[in-house]
């Protein structure tokens, strides 16, 4: 199906649209795939929250965004609990089971197609794969924080924790 990437399609399809009749700028959330353009009625750039995986009410960095899309793909909004245990609705190709080790994984780009398409991978290839691909790839950043809740980043991005 169409679910790892869906949403980011309908985000950078509804940007395209509102630029193409001129809104000078916006935020598009496709139930939470994100894509920006312009800047905020006040010209400061949009800014985009990381949530903590591990409790979904706080919020652990504020990222500044600029014509940029931001997806993640996370264990802590669908997912199952059977005997105790939480599994994810990503599926590891290789194994068939739920995949493990990573609680989310946050992508920028400038497509959130893309977006949406990577962070799903980046999720099932595990952290050093997953940041070994990203660091391979221009123009794209990620955020991964694993089942310990450590957190790691691609190269050339700024992300300033806040007290979690």
């Amino acid at each position: 199906g169409f679910g790892a990437i869906g949403k980011g399609y309908a985000a950078d399809k509804a940007k395209a649209l509102l630029q193409n009749i001129g809104v000078p700028s916006g935020i598009i959330n496709a139930s939470g795939d994100l894509n920006t353009w312009g800047k905020q009625p006040n010209g400061k750039d949009w800014m985009v929250a990381i949530i903590n995986p591990l409790n979904k009410e706080k919020v652990f960095s504020w990222m500044p965004v600029d014509n940029s899309a931001v997806v993640t793909s996370g264990n802590y909004e669908k997912y199952v609990k059977f005997n105790g245990v939480l599994y994810t609705h990503i599926i590891d190709p290789r194994t068939g089971y739920p995949s493990t080790g990573i609680l989310s994984a946050t992508v920028f780009t400038a497509n959130a197609e893309l977006a949406d398409a990577l962070a799903t991978s980046i999720f099932v290839m595990g952290v050093e794969t997953g940041l070994d691909f990203v660091n391979q790839l221009k123009g794209v950043e990620c955020v991964i924080i694993d089942k310990d809740n450590k957190i790691y980043t691609s190269k050339n991005i700024n992300l300033k924790p806040i007290n979690r």
